[in-house]
């Protein structure tokens, strides 16, 4: 059993939730734990064994915890997402072998495409897939129909496997802290479109990529997981975007994993990551 917590830090946290499982009869086999000193901010993440009534523990959490306490017990084991992508396939293919063997840690529940060009991939491994057109109709129409067929399977999260479209304002208000979008580049460095174009351009000697959840602001949500790898002169701009591809589905699998596993939470526009 999984429980995390997060709330205004104060003298001797630990010390409570430990005495309450213990006095629950629940063992603890691992603890993780971090204060954000300037936030004034306590994250903990506990694994236990069952043990004793599971209905109460919450109730008797919160009263050793501070009234703003976030206390989530047990969450959901295997969460349901939905993909969305547009032509590049190589993470989609990873996210999609990874469901069909049963080691993603999630259910796709659908894949949607504003292409039809990963539609065959999908059907190989008998995945819905929708297309929907951004083509011919605006970004309000475009994206109510993405939210409509978002709404018809409850996701825990939406993950943007290489989606090449900005989302607005209003989709990303739809689900906060719940879309997950793999950036190519090593954040903050080189946002926005073709960047490594940019960064074959500037001639630099690292390249890598970025997971983080979406916000408002173009690539600058919180970051989850990033990688990097060293590349030379002797690279030409399709060798970065070559290497570049490798990177990026490791660092989305990694990020998967780690949100998945409710090894991530999420302060302002930072996130504590219990690896």
């Amino acid at each position: 059993m999984i429980i995390v917590i997060q709330c205004i830090d104060r003298a001797g946290l630990v010390a409570s939730v430990s005495a309450i499982l213990a006095k629950n009869l629940f063992n603890i086999v691992s603890l993780r734990e971090h204060v954000d000193q300037a936030e004034n901010q306590f994250f903990m993440r506990l694994e236990v064994t069952v043990g004793g009534d599971e209905t109460t523990l919450e109730k008797q959490l919160r009263k050793v915890l501070p009234d703003d306490a976030t206390v989530l017990i047990n969450p959901i084991p295997d969460k349901k997402i939905i993909v969305m992508v547009t032509k590049e396939y190589h993470c989609l293919a990873d996210i999609l072998i990874r469901n069909y063997f049963g080691t993603l840690g999630a259910t796709i529940q659908c894949v949607i495409g504003n292409y039809s060009v990963l539609e065959d991939i999908c059907k190989r491994f008998n995945m819905p897939f929708y297309a929907i057109s951004h083509e011919q109709i605006s970004k309000e129409a475009f994206e109510e129909k993405i939210a409509a067929t978002i709404d018809q399977y409850q996701p825990d999260y939406i993950v943007l496997a290489k989606f090449m479209r900005i989302l607005s304002p209003m989709l990303v208000a739809k689900f906060p802290t719940r879309i997950i979008n793999i950036h190519h580049s090593f954040l903050p460095a080189f946002i926005g479109a073709s960047p490594y174009r940019q960064a074959f351009e500037r001639g630099v000697k690292l390249i890598g990529a970025t997971a983080h959840f979406v916000s408002n602001d173009l690539d600058e949500g919180p970051i989850i997981a990033q990688q990097i790898i060293p590349v030379s002169h002797s690279f030409t701009a399709a060798d970065m975007v070559k290497a570049g591809k490798e990177i990026e589905t490791s660092v989305l699998a990694r990020a998967l994993k780690l949100v998945f596993e409710d090894r991530v939470f999420v302060y302002k526009n930072k996130t504590v990551v219990f690896e």
